[in-house]
C-alpha cells in the first residue's frame, strides 16, 4: 500500500455540507460524547497529524480512515478559528452528557423557585461557556465583556423562567412542566448573542471559497447568530417536550408510585435519549461554513472587496455552534 496522497481536502469535512444527510452525519461525529474520553497525548498526536498534513507532511503509515478520524478528533477539542483548546465541558462532545443531566434536572425540579432558580443558573452557565467556546472568529474579548455578558444573560434566563412560573400557578400540572422549555428557549435568544457580543461589535472573519480572508462582517455574524439561535431552540424541543408527556402519564401509574426515586434519573435518561439525536439533527440545519452574498454586506466591506476581488460575489464564515 502507497503513502497516502497529500491532496485530500480536510480543511473541509467528510462528507458533502450542501445536504441536510450530509451535515448531520459530520454533526453526529462531531458530538460523539466518546471524544471526552481522549486524553490529551491523543489530542496532540492528532493534532499533529493533522497540522502536518495541512503543510504537506503525510504521516507514515496512516491510512486516510486513520486521518479522517484524527481530524475529527481534532476538531473536537480544538477551536477552527483561533487553534486555542477548547475546555472540556465547552466542547460540542459534551453537550449530550451535560445537557443531559442538566435539563433532566430542570424538568424534574420545577415545581420550587430555589430549585427553578438553581437550575437555570447552571444552565445558563453552561450555556455561556459553550457559546464563548465555539464562538465565530478570532476577535478576542476582554474579561469584563465576558463578565457583563454572563451576569446578564443568567440573570434574563433566571428572570424569565421565574416569571412564567408565576404566569403557571393556576394552569393545570402539565403545563407547568414546559416552563422549563419556554425559559430556555427565551434564553437563547438572551444569552447566546450576549456571549456572541464582540461578534456584533467588530464583525467576524469573511473569506472566499478558497478560504483567503477579505475582511470583518457584522451582517455575516447577526445572520450567524441568528442560525445558531434558531438551531439550540429546535435541539431543545425534543428534550424538553418529550419526556415531560411521558412522565406525567407515568406518575399517575402505580409503578412511579410506588418508587418515586425512580422519577429523576428516567427523565435523565428520556432526555439523553432525544438529546443523542436532536443535537447533531439540529446543528445541521444549517452549514457551519456558511455563505452571504457580497450585495447583502456592509456597504464598506462590500466596496473594498469588489475593488481587491471583483470576481467574487459570494462570501463565507464560520457560523459558530
Amino acid at each position: 500500500m502507497g503513502e497516502l496522497p497529500v491532496d485530500i481536502n480536510i480543511q473541509e469535512p467528510r462528507w458533502d455540507q450542501s445536504t441536510f444527510l450530509g451535515r448531520a452525519r459530520h454533526f453526529f461525529t462531531v458530538t460523539d460524547p466518546r471524544n471526552l474520553l481522549l486524553s490529551g497525548a491523543q489530542l496532540e498526536a492528532s493534532r499533529n497529524i493533522v497540522q502536518n498534513y495541512r503543510a504537506g507532511v503525510v504521516t507514515p503509515g496512516i491510512t486516510e480512515d486513520q486521518l479522517w478520524r484524527a481530524k475529527y478528533v481534532y476538531d473536537s477539542a480544538f477551536h477552527p478559528d483561533t487553534g486555542e483548546k477548547v475546555v472540556l465541558i465547552g466542547r460540542m462532545s459534551a453537550q449530550v452528557p451535560m445537557n443531559m443531566t442538566i435539563t433532566g434536572c430542570m424538568l424534574t425540579f420545577y415545581r420550587k423557585t430555589p430549585t427553578v432558580v438553581f437550575w437555570q443558573w447552571v444552565n445558563q452557565s453552561f450555556n455561556a461557556i459553550v457559546n464563548y467556546s465555539n464562538r465565530s472568529g478570532d476577535a478576542p474579548i476582554t474579561m469584563g465583556q465576558l463578565g457583563t455578558a454572563y451576569v446578564s444573560a443568567t440573570t434574563g434566563a433566571v428572570a424569565t423562567a421565574l416569571g412564567l412560573k408565576s404566569l403557571t400557578k393556576h394552569l393545570p400540572p402539565l403545563v407547568g412542566r414546559f416552563v422549563p422549555f419556554a425559559a430556555v428557549a427565551a434564553a437563547n435568544c438572551i444569552n447566546i448573542p450576549l456571549m456572541r457580543q464582540r461578534e456584533l461589535q467588530v464583525g467576524i472573519p469573511v473569506t472566499d471559497e478558497a478560504g483567503q480572508r477579505l475582511g470583518y462582517s457584522v451582517t455575516a455574524a447577526k445572520q450567524g447568530i441568528f442560525q445558531v439561535v434558531i438551531s439550540r431552540i429546535c435541539m431543545a424541543i425534543p428534550a424538553m417536550a418529550i419526556p415531560p408527556l411521558i412522565m406525567d402519564t407515568l406518575e399517575k401509574k402505580d409503578f412511579l408510585k410506588r418508587r418515586p426515586w425512580l422519577g429523576a434519573p428516567l427523565q435523565v435518561g428520556l432526555v439523553g435519549f432525544c438529546l443523542v439525536f436532536a443535537t447533531p439533527l439540529c446543528c445541521a440545519l444549517f452549514p457551519q461554513k456558511s455563505s452571504i452574498h457580497v450585495s447583502k454586506l456592509e456597504p464598506e466591506l462590500r466596496a473594498q472587496i469588489h475593488e481587491q476581488n471583483p470576481s467574487v460575489e459570494v462570501v463565507y464564515y464560520n457560523k459558530g455552534l
